[in-house]
């Protein structure tokens, strides 16, 4: 089962744990146009609630989605301005 958005971007963090793979969606999604999705792939499970907690406080960007695989979460990140 997979989520169907426009793929902006794919970043692949997997093997890096916290803070890398929110250091490093927010590097990305820096240069993503406004309504642009980025596609995050981690194997770590903490990025599940590190990316939600690093989206719902920041200004200009949505998690649309989290997916949890067998062995990586995907996150859909939307830059809303």
């Amino acid at each position: 089962m997979s989520a169907e958005y426009d793929i902006a971007e794919t970043l692949d963090v997997k093997g890096t744990s916290c803070p890398m793979p929110v250091v490093k969606t927010k590097g990305a999604i820096d240069d993503l146009a406004a309504g642009e999705i980025l596609e995050v792939l981690a194997t770590d499970s903490g990025s599940m609630s590190d990316i939600d907690g690093w989206a719902a406080g920041t200004e200009g960007v949505e998690l649309v989605d989290q997916e949890e695989g067998d062995d990586v979460y995907k996150h859909y990140v939307r830059k809303t301005e």
